[in-house]
């Protein structure tokens, strides 16, 4: 076994490998006489049979030469390389064929029977090939004998599910032994695929739990939303790790390899069916216009823009106080070919002299509004920031808009602003109020948007239990009954997008955001997606509500209802409008108290504003009383 092993692992010298096939080549065509004639050769082919042995070893010798066949190291014998000898025998058959025909007109005689030329041509063909695979499967073999054994499924029985069984067959550090394609298309269930059969995806459960799988890879690229989450859940149930194969368009040189899979994300587990975006009404309002971003930098100021750009406007503008986020930006928007119309901007939002003078610079005809404090706990010590920069902030940008007659100014807002029980959400809530009132007098449309929590977002809570995992843990909840709406970055950027194209003015828009899900469940699943096993290899520890928290979010409030949109995961919320006038004494009131540092006033004038506000786990709760 090892004399074996060591042969196999050598790289053989060039002058050997020719030698050896030109053996092949003369057993081939000895083998090619004892069919030809029945294991009978006739004396006369015999007594020819050692001349036609040297004359072969010549021709296939040189043509071997030539196609440099033997230059190929056998254990790593490709497609191409078969190809290759396919034609190098080939040609040395033509030339047999050719050489006898020259014989026959001068001698009446064929130096070899023209059906043995074909026999030949068959047996040495087969047998150079079979030697190669040979070599390559013992190769593989002996390569790495302890090499760890997983089983697997794949799920999708089609052309990438192939390749995929392929990519695992080359992974040379792990054996991997297929048990079963898994497909939700009648046409291919039951039947045979690369030896293994394909099973349906409705079986799922029985099938794992009978197999017992090291892991499931998901190879199809068509697999809807609901089906992921049905396998996913099935494998996380049964501890089974996941897999996926990554889009087509990313596999390096066109080749699919193992180290490309992917671990799945929380993120597929949440994933909801495709969203249905209008793109004509997007075309008609963002191409050829000059767009402004603010918050550009941040989760949905970033995606926003690589949204946007798909609909190329003329400019881009794209804002941000975040000066290192904001440079990452502009390297990944350099690398796009398509696209060099940007331009990026450093600024804050209580900087009205800067503010201004993007405005008169690049006169934005669209603005989308993203910049704001977002972080609960923070804001309930800095009140104040709060409102400078979700209030003030965007009061500048608002006025402005309105100063050099924008079309249409779009504010991203939040769940935490129904019935707001922190301040963070009390700001977003006064923020809401001053765009929609400012609509009445204003030729500018003023359109807000509000949704829940963003997965993925800068500070969002996944980030924060994949750090924690991977530290060891713990996991830190605030309580176990917490549940939160949750969408993807891409999800919430294109509604932002496709409510700020359909909305007139006026209009607080709502997302549909699907069933609200536990914290803890959350926490759950990502720690088996980790393959970790929850109070055995990490633990899970309850910490209590923070300052302003609510154990659920809403997304109206108890005095709001909605009014259906052509979209049906776009709603117009029907809440109280303000009077501008009104509202914006009020506002200024509060503003003259930033400048005392006096949390508490600060606070009260908020509630003052917002009726609905009432403080949550915070030392302003004293104030509701």
């Amino acid at each position: 076994m090892d004399f074996a092993e060591n042969i196999l692992k050598k790289n053989t010298p060039t002058w050997f490998n020719l030698s050896f096939d030109i053996f092949v080549c003369i057993i081939s065509i000895i083998t090619a006489y004892f069919l030809r004639f029945n294991f009978h050769i006739p004396e006369k082919d015999l007594n020819a049979l050692p001349s036609v042995i040297i004359y072969v070893a010549i021709i296939r010798g040189i043509t071997f030469i030539i196609g440099r066949t033997h230059a190929v190291i056998f254990r790593y014998t490709s497609t191409n390389d078969a190809l290759r000898i396919f034609f190098v025998i080939f040609i040395g058959s033509i030339i047999f064929g050719v050489v006898n025909l020259v014989s026959y007109k001068y001698t009446k005689v064929f130096i070899i029977p023209m059906s043995i030329i074909i026999i030949d041509f068959i047996v040495s063909l087969l047998g150079l090939l079979s030697i190669r695979v040979f070599v390559k499967i013992m190769y593989l073999q002996f390569d790495n004998p302890d090499r760890k054994k997983l089983n697997v499924i794949l799920y999708g029985a089609g052309k990438i599910g192939v390749l995929t069984k392929k990519a695992l067959e080359r992974d040379a550090g792990i054996k991997y032994n297929i048990i079963s394609f898994i497909d939700d298309s009648p046409n291919k269930i039951g039947k045979i695929l690369e030896d293994i059969k394909i099973l349906d995806t409705k079986n799922i459960d029985s099938i794992l739990k009978a197999n017992q799988p090291d892991q499931l890879i998901i190879s199809s690229q068509s697999l809807n939303p609901s089906n992921k989450k049905i396998i996913i859940e099935a494998c996380i149930a049964n501890n089974i790790n996941i897999l996926t194969v990554p889009p087509v368009s990313s596999w390096i040189n066109g080749e699919l390899s193992y180290k490309q899979f992917k671990q799945i994300k929380i993120e597929d587990v949440l994933e909801r069916e495709e969203i249905k975006l209008n793109e004509d009404i997007i075309r008609k309002v963002i191409t050829g216009k000059r767009i402004l971003i603010t918050g550009a930098a941040g989760s949905i100021g970033s995606e926003l823009t690589k949204q946007v750009i798909k609909f190329s406007p003329s400019l881009l503008i794209l804002l941000d106080q975040a000066e290192t986020p904001l440079y990452i930006l502009e390297l990944e928007l350099e690398k796009l070919s398509f696209y060099k119309k940007f331009e990026i901007v450093v600024a804050s939002l209580n900087n009205k002299e800067k503010l201004e003078s993007v405005f008169e610079t690049f006169k934005p005809e669209i603005v989308f509004h993203a910049a704001a404090y977002k972080h609960v706990p923070m804001m309930e010590k800095h009140p104040d920031e709060a409102v400078m920069v979700n209030i003030v902030g965007t009061m500048n940008i608002a006025d402005l808009s309105n100063k050099y007659n924008v079309f249409k100014f779009v504010m991203v807002s939040t769940d935490k602003a129904v019935n707001p029980t922190n301040i963070m959400g009390a700001t977003k809530r006064l923020a809401e109020m001053y765009i929609q009132s400012f609509n009445s007098c204003s030729k500018t449309s003023f359109i807000t948007t509000r949704f829940g929590n963003v997965l993925g977002s800068n500070g969002s809570v996944i980030p924060l239990f994949k750090k924690q995992i991977e530290s060891g843990g713990p996991i830190t909840i605030t309580h176990p009954d917490v549940t939160r709406f949750f969408m993807t970055i891409p999800e919430a950027s294109q509604l932002v997008l496709q409510a700020g194209s359909m909305g007139n003015g006026g209009e607080i828009f709502i997302f549909d955001m699907g069933k609200s899900v536990k914290i803890i469940d959350l926490a759950k699943k990502m720690i088996k997606l980790y393959g970790l096993e929850i109070g055995k290899d990490i633990q899970i520890v309850f910490t209590g509500l923070r300052a302003g928290e609510k154990l659920y979010e809403e997304l109206l409030a108890d005095s709001e209802n909605t009014v259906k949109t052509d979209n049906s995961d776009i709603m117009i919320a029907k809440v109280i409008e303000y009077d501008f006038d009104y509202l914006s004494k009020e506002i200024n009131e509060l503003i003259g108290l930033i400048n005392t540092f006096d949390n508490t006033q600060i606070v009260k004038k908020i509630k003052e504003i917002v009726p609905e506000f009432k403080s949550k786990n915070s030392i302003f709760a004293k104030l509701d009383d």
